[in-house]
């Protein structure tokens, strides 16, 4: 059984790693079973939020707007957290989107996990539905903002106390951290013509960006210039 470890959630644009940004960063320091630590942080990564996620999470573009970018908000979330176990409700699901862009930064991530959706399932299977609100209602674990970073990974770390008390002594299997696997590879940095290029556009639109350009992946950065492209045209000479 784990009674240190990070609780960690991110709120993205989506839901597929490769192709959707993180929003906001979430974790919580458990230490012997105590809060020890938060981080906390949105994250501006210089593309719009989806009316869907927004009307999800409450988060809004000018919320994001002038917070750190993506390599000082991960930076910041690694030197929280050290080598420590994650924990989440479907860890997997934050702990991919954390990889590729760890890996795509320059770093590695390999990491062991609990997964609290999956003791959830196991223990309680005559539940309706084991979704991190439902968990959070049956326990009575108090939610101020669901579905923002910080208080669902509180919350996820509260639920994993909860069951490890109710259920460790029965499947004590289920409470120890296992590897995390994602099959996650390194993407090829921006090229420099898409540099040049993408500068040129966002100049020559005037369109105000906080982008890392320097942090691009060859794929994002032509999304990018393709995105630019068909809200605002091409250049002209």
């Amino acid at each position: 059984m784990e009674d240190s470890y990070i609780a960690l959630d991110l709120e993205t644009t989506g839901l597929r790693p490769k192709y959707d940004k993180i929003l906001e960063i979430g974790a919580v320091k458990v230490e012997g079973g105590e809060v020890t630590g938060t981080y906390e942080t949105f994250i501006d990564s210089g593309v719009g939020i989806p009316p869907r996620i927004t009307e999800l999470t409450g988060i809004t573009q000018a919320m994001v707007a002038g917070s750190p970018p993506l390599s000082e908000a991960v930076e910041g979330f690694l030197d929280f957290a050290g080598e420590g176990i994650l924990l989440g409700h479907n860890i997997l699901f934050d702990y991919s989107f954390m990889k590729r862009n760890v890996l795509n930064l320059g770093g590695t991530f390999e990491r062991k996990g609990i997964d609290t959706l999956s003791i959830s399932r196991l223990c309680l299977p005559e539940l309706p539905g084991r979704s991190l609100d439902k968990m959070a209602a049956y326990y009575g674990i108090p939610q101020e903002q669901h579905h923002r970073a910080l208080d669902d990974a509180l919350t996820a770390a509260r639920l994993y106390e909860r069951l490890k008390e109710e259920f460790a002594k029965i499947r004590p299997e289920l409470f120890a951290a296992a590897p995390l696997v994602a099959k996650i590879k390194k993407e090829g940095p921006i090229t420099n013509s898409q540099k040049v290029y993408l500068r040129d556009l966002i100049k020559y639109h005037r369109i105000e960006s906080n982008v890392e350009i320097e942090t691009l992946t060859k794929n994002e950065a032509s999304r990018m210039i393709d995105n630019i492209i068909f809200q605002y045209g091409k250049m002209t000479r």
